[in-house]
């Protein structure tokens, strides 16, 4: 039968791996708190003209826009271009779940010029703004 025998030596080498062990925690830490979800915001997205299009100087064109809310609908969508408010469009069947609308623009300036479409709920919560480029040049 084999004996283990005790040495010094042997402990001075598990000694830095006892002292590591000794100095684990294996106290299980407390559960951090459960974050509260972020409420999901309105949506808004410009479907057409696509995004760096040119389109031709003295011609009205349409602007589609899709805003979506599914937790309680949009009210209002508003177009801006060059950060100036152009055209909002109220639903008037109270707050939709999808709203989709059409509108327009008088592109008279040439050069580029940028578009922000932006939801509301009936609160007043805003989704973020959509934003494309257009570039408005002279006919050929």
């Amino acid at each position: 039968m084999t004996r283990l025998v005790f040495s010094p030596r042997i402990f001075l080498k598990l000694a830095p791996l006892l002292a590591c062990l000794a100095a684990c925690n294996l106290i299980a830490p407390k559960p951090l708190a459960t974050p509260a979800p972020t409420p999901a915001i309105p949506q808004a997205q410009i479907l057409f003209p696509a995004h760096n299009q040119q389109v031709a100087q003295s011609l009205i064109f349409d602007i589609e826009i899709l805003a979506s809310d599914p937790a309680e609908g949009i009210r209002r969508v508003e177009l801006y271009v060059d950060e100036q408010l152009q055209q909002t469009s109220e639903s008037g069947a109270g707050s939709l779940r999808d709203y989709r609308v059409t509108m327009n623009w008088f592109a008279k300036e040439t050069g580029w010029h940028k578009f922000a479409a932006v939801a509301y709920r009936a609160d007043g919560t805003a989704s973020h703004p959509h934003i494309i480029a257009l570039e408005v040049v002279p006919q050929s």
